[in-house]
């Protein structure tokens, strides 16, 4: 009877230190930005320091991301212990029950530091649900050597119009160069992004005050006949396929003009290892036409974790790691500041090391800080989101309308038959959402 005792008392405290010792295996689902590619290669850094905690990565490309992530926090399948989402999925999924607030970031993560802009656009009920690696706005980058070739000078804030004619001077196709490149891969948060900031300047909104779609309306017309007749005239073949990652390689390779896209991207332009022109870009405030919006949209990926995880403290051990002060520097030690993830932080834009290693910082926080998620259209309108309407239907809306905007700028269709789809598409899912009757 001792004997058996002392058996049952062994394997006890066996199964207590194997229980101490365990290994917690968090499986992140991140996208296949450069930012979060860096991101993986740093983390010895966090399992030094957490030895118990293995990390599994599964990168995505952003389409991909989106709809795995979203389907398997809908249909509660546990797959993924930390989510790379975005500004519009935060304060739907919240509401939703689906995240957990993210309250214990630990004593010097100092949420204060956040940029408004960013932090209010992960909250919900004054908790936040996931906390930013990067932030964003977009701007114009540009070669100033093809530029200077072209006769011209780029203004600070230009306009539409200026863009297109120095596009359509900047173009070389003997030379393999495109006055500009802009997205054209389908998707909401591909070339809906791009489409809809720029719909803004060009005063056309996705829906008026009674949620009544408008790509009926001349606004519409006239952005999706500029953005086609450009691209056809200074864009690179096979524009209906580029997204971001397709047009920042382009631009690296010295064959684009122009690239009118996520102010995340100056880093990797002026990158010399990266970049094959890194020592010739400029940068400008994303264009207008006068009407009193500019074609900047407001951004951020973000970690967050979904509910009903049974690996949370880990999970926020991490998410706090990532998106630390912390962090920063450890990028700027092995990278440089000009590398570090921006668009966050009050911190790194008051850090005069970071000011004097990236020249398109100032311009960066301008464009965030410009963004009006609450206002963003010249006429009014009944939804939250600058390149995004922030209600649930919008994922599968906006990626049919980017399917048929695509197709309008391969030529499978014209624009005309492309925005009469995107009307009676939109049309049909906000009667079957009860927005309108």
């Amino acid at each position: 009877m001792r004997f058996q005792t002392w058996l049952l008392g062994a394997a006890s405290v066996l199964a207590m230190a194997g229980i101490a010792n365990a290994e917690t295996t968090l499986t992140i689902a991140t996208v296949n930005n450069g930012d979060m590619v860096r991101m993986q290669k740093l983390t010895d850094d966090f399992t030094k320091a957490n030895p118990d905690i293995k990390l599994n990565w599964v990168t995505l490309e952003e389409n991909v991301l989106r709809q795995k992530v979203t389907t398997d926090i809908a249909t509660k399948g546990g797959q993924y212990d930390v989510l790379t989402i975005g500004t519009y999925e935060v304060p739907i999924w919240a509401k939703n029950g689906w995240l957990v607030a993210l309250d214990k970031l630990g004593a010097d993560y100092d949420v204060d530091d956040l940029l408004p802009a960013i932090r209010n656009g992960i909250s919900a009920d004054g908790k936040l649900y996931a906390a930013p690696f990067y932030g964003e706005s977009s701007m114009v980058m540009y070669r100033k050597d093809l530029m200077e070739k072209a006769g011209l000078k780029m203004p600070d804030a230009p306009t539409w119009d200026f863009i297109a004619d120095a596009a359509r001077k900047m173009t070389d196709r003997k030379e393999g160069i495109n006055g500009v490149c802009l997205r054209g891969k389908a998707g909401w948060g591909e070339n809906m992004a791009f489409l809809t900031a720029t719909a803004n300047s060009f005063g056309a909104r996705w829906f008026d005050e009674k949620w009544t779609p408008q790509f009926d309306q001349p606004e519409w017309k006239k952005t999706l006949e500029f953005y086609v007749k450009l691209m056809k005239d200074a864009g690179p073949d096979g524009a209906s396929s580029n997204g971001f990652n397709e047009n920042l390689a382009l631009f690296q390779q010295g064959k684009c003009g122009m690239w009118i896209d996520a102010t995340v991207a100056a880093s990797f332009v002026s990158d010399p290892k990266a970049s094959k022109v890194a020592d010739k870009v400029g940068y400008a405030l994303a264009p207008d036409n006068g009407l009193g919006k500019r074609a900047n949209w407001l951004w951020a990926w973000n970690l967050a974790i979904p509910a009903g995880s049974k690996k949370i403290d880990a999970a926020e051990k991490f998410v706090s790691w990532a998106t630390s002060k912390h962090y920063t520097e450890l990028v700027a030690s092995k990278e440089g500041w000009a590398n570090v993830p921006p668009g966050t932080r009050k911190s790194l834009y008051a850090n005069a090391d970071y000011q004097k290693a990236a020249p398109f910082a100032k311009m960066t926080l301008d464009s965030i800080n410009a963004a009006d998620p609450t206002k963003p259209t010249v006429k009014p309108v009944p939804y939250v989101g600058v390149q995004f309407v922030a209600i649930p239907e919008f994922q599968g809306i906006g990626t049919a309308v980017g399917q048929q905007f695509s197709a309008a700028l391969a030529g499978k269709e014209t624009v005309d038959a492309a925005l009469k789809a995107a009307q009676t598409a939109t049309e049909r899912e906000m009667k079957k959402g009860g927005y309108i009757k």
